[in-house]
């Protein structure tokens, strides 16, 4: 079977998780009988949903995480069926992962909804890894280059995968 990117980069992220001293299972991730792209149960009640990055954006050193509404429909299955529910944003050429609660995920959707006055089609969730410093993830305003919506969520380096265990 040939390896894909997303076998490696959520390789990284799943082997954090097995290694914390609370993990006991990991499994597919179903609903309704079909196994959900990318996401994985964690013990018994817990969700998580990978995404990767590879680079940065040049002009801002931003990873830029793209939702569609597909698949925030599809994170909206997963949390009615697991208790709690996160996102491992996994910044390659940093070698972090920003780990988001589902509840933190719709709190930085529902800022730029409001900023655009209703719904996209899709929403960009940037992330900044820079050097010494907390990893920052956040929305930009509509149609505004360097603004951002609300304020960046300050995520600790270290929040994954302690924090779904939390």
């Amino acid at each position: 079977m040939k390896i894909h990117d997303d076998h490696m980069y959520h390789g990284s992220a799943l082997i954090q998780i097995a290694e914390h001293p609370e993990f006991t299972a990991i499994n597919s991730l179903k609903i309704k009988g079909n196994v959900v792209h990318n996401s994985y149960k964690i013990n018994d009640a817990i969700g998580v949903h990978l995404k990767y990055a590879s680079t940065p954006t040049k002009a801002f050193k931003e990873y830029v995480f793209t939702f569609p509404q597909d698949e925030l429909d599809e994170l909206s299955q997963i949390a009615e069926v697991c208790e709690k529910l996160f996102l491992g944003l996994v910044c390659v050429k940093d070698r972090e992962i920003c780990c988001l609660s589902y509840f933190q995920l719709n709190g930085l959707i529902d800022a730029r909804r409001s900023a655009k006055g209703g719904s996209e089609t899709q929403y960009v969730v940037l992330v900044t890894a820079l050097k010494s410093k907390s990893l920052r993830a956040y929305v930009n305003a509509p149609g505004v280059k360097k603004k951002i919506v609300g304020s960046a969520l300050i995520v600790s380096r270290s929040s994954f995968p302690g924090g779904l265990f939390g």
